[in-house]
Formats: C-alpha cells, structure tokens, sequence
C-alpha cells in the first residue's frame, strides 16, 4: 500500500511539472514582465502591434534589450518614434512568422528567415549564422534563446536590426502573414 501511495504521489508530480512547464504567458506579457525590454514594449505599444504579438502566432521575436536601443544614436531613435511607419517596420524586421528555437537555427544555420515586414509583398529577410559558436542575426549577437511564450519564442539580441528598406519602400501592416519561417 506504501508503495502504491509513494507511486502515485511520484506520477502527480510529474504530471504537475508537465503542466506547469507549458508557458502561460504570451510574448508581449512576457516582454513586458521584464524590466529589460521595458524600451521594446513600450515602441510596441506605440506602433499598435501589441494586439498582433498577443494574437495566436507563433511569432518569432528578436527582442532587443534596452541596452540595444541605447546603443543606437538619439538622432536615429528620434526619427524611427516620430514616424509611426517607419517604427512599424523596424519592429515587425525583429518578428518572424512561426515558431523557431535555437536547436532549430543551430541546425539550419547559415539560413534566411523571413519576417513579417513585407516589401512589394516579399518579406523581408535575416541573415542567420553560427559565428565561433554563437548565432549572430545579420550583425547582432543572439545573448539569450528560447524564452517560450504561449503564442511564440523570444530570442534576446543585443542590437536592434535595421531592415535594409527602413522607412522608404516597405509597408506598414499590424497583420503578420503566417508563411514559412525559414527559406532561401
């Protein structure tokens, strides 16, 4: 009888871990429950696409930190929060449709992933590479993977990535077209 009891006790824990390890928080909630993406959750805001990454995904976010945005000049952050397109289009260069962790990148690696930005209706793409070891998005260093949400998988850079049209060709859109993640 010990045993029995000593074995279901065991079989409920597991299960709890089970179910307590599936996230509950999507990527905006869990951005904005961290006091270092306080600057991206706020441009976010800004932009309007917060119902778009509280939305079923799943995204992919290379969320820079707020050390990242502080690297950049105050000129360029003045002109990008100024013109709400433009912001727009930087953020969604940062979200990719689908779900891709790092074993998935480390695998496929060196690939191109498209984004949500569209550009003349072709998404925009990332550069993504092992570098020594580390994955690298176009130039910016990935610190910290596989931060999961409910609706996606956050990746933390330490840059903010520019898309190569910033602000001249390429539309703004709060929709994210659901398309293969990854592909030349």
């Amino acid at each position: 009888m010990k045993t029995l009891i000593t074995s279901t006790l065991a079989v409920a824990a597991i299960a709890s871990v089970a179910v307590a390890a599936a996230p509950t928080k999507d990527i905006v909630d869990i951005a904005a429950g961290d006091s270092n993406f306080s600057t991206l959750v706020s441009l976010v805001k800004q932009a309007g696409l917060v119902d778009t990454l509280k939305s079923e995904g799943p995204f992919t976010v290379f969320a820079p930190t707020n050390d990242a945005f502080a690297k950049l000049p105050k000129a360029t952050v003045d002109a990008v929060v100024s013109d709400k397109a433009l912001l727009t289009n930087v953020l969604l260069y940062h979200v990719v449709p689908g779900k891709v962790t790092a074993h998935q990148v480390i695998d496929a690696a060196p690939l191109k992933a498209k984004t949500a930005l569209k550009v003349n209706n072709a998404a925009q793409t990332l550069d993504i590479k092992v570098v020594n070891g580390k994955v690298r998005i176009n130039n910016v260093n990935v610190i910290k993977t596989d931060i999961m949400a409910k609706n996606g998988v956050i990746h933390v850079i330490d840059g903010v990535l520019v898309p190569p049209a910033a602000g001249t060709q390429a539309k703004a859109s709060n929709t994210v077209v659901h398309t293969s993640t990854c592909g030349g």
